[in-house]
C-alpha cells in the first residue's frame, strides 16, 4: 500500500475520529464508533481506499 493520506489529513482524521468516539459515548450509537474507527485506521495507516478511485494523494511523497 502507498502513502495517500498526509500528515494535515491524518491530524484531520484524528481529531474527527475523537469526536465520532464522543458523540459515540454520548449518544450510545455504535455507528458514530465505526466511522472514528475507521478514520483513525485510515490516519495510522497512511492509506485510504477512497482515494484510490478518484487519484486523490495528499502525501507530499512521491
Amino acid at each position: 500500500m502507498k502513502c495517500n493520506v498526509g500528515k494535515i489529513d491524518r491530524i484531520i482524521r484524528i481529531v474527527i475520529s475523537l469526536i465520532f468516539a464522543v458523540l459515540g459515548y454520548i449518544t450510545k450509537l455504535w455507528v458514530f464508533y465505526i466511522l472514528g474507527g475507521i478514520l483513525l485506521l485510515t490516519a495510522i495507516t497512511g492509506f485510504c481506499i477512497l482515494y484510490l478511485p478518484f487519484k486523490i494523494n495528499t502525501c507530499n511523497k512521491k
